[in-house]
């Protein structure tokens, strides 16, 4: 791609990556004050998954994973700055990232192998499936792992200093 289609394109998925945040922000009745970090997150995560496609030509998975721990890291950033749980525009954020394409694939695959003969009649069925639910499953990790690395190496308190206050137990 050349340079200038590349920065039009990142652009250009930036903003169709805040607008898809923005409305899964509105669905999950996310404040009105934090819309506009959930679109610039979800922007900004999804920017990153696409210039690591189309530009360095990483894998799907590893450009997913880089692009959720920035909306991670930046998640508790923002947290702090505007007095709110990360999870309340992170999650709207990686949303755009989900795998729906492959999860599709998986999903209809599954379905014309419950038919009767279809595995006899396309004997790729079998495969082409497993390797779309692999892909599905390691992009919905990638997500999850992705949001929590930056919760996990930022949280204020160690599990140490986590009084159990059930029966009053003294550790």
């Amino acid at each position: 791609m050349m340079p200038e289609s590349l920065i039009l394109a990142t652009l250009f998925d930036i903003l169709m990556g805040g607008i898809i945040a923005v409305g899964w922000g509105i669905l999950f009745n996310t404040p009105r004050q934090v819309l506009l970090v959930a679109a610039l997150l979800g922007g900004l995560g999804h920017s990153v998954r696409f210039l690591l496609l189309e530009a360095a030509g990483a894998p799907l998975v590893l450009a997913t994973l880089a692009g959720t721990v920035l909306i991670g890291f930046l998640g508790i950033l923002f947290a702090r700055k505007v007095d709110t749980p990360p999870v309340i525009f992170t999650m709207p954020a990686c949303i755009t990232m989900i795998p729906g394409m492959y999860a599709y694939h998986t999903m209809l695959g599954f379905i014309k192998m419950a038919g009767s003969d279809i595995t006899v009649q396309d004997p790729s069925l079998v495969s082409q499936t497993a390797q779309y639910f692999v892909i599905t499953i390691s992009l919905l990790f990638t997500l999850s792992i992705g949001i929590t690395i930056g919760s996990l190496l930022f949280r204020k308190k160690t599990a140490r200093e986590i009084r159990l206050n059930l029966l009053n137990w003294p550790f």
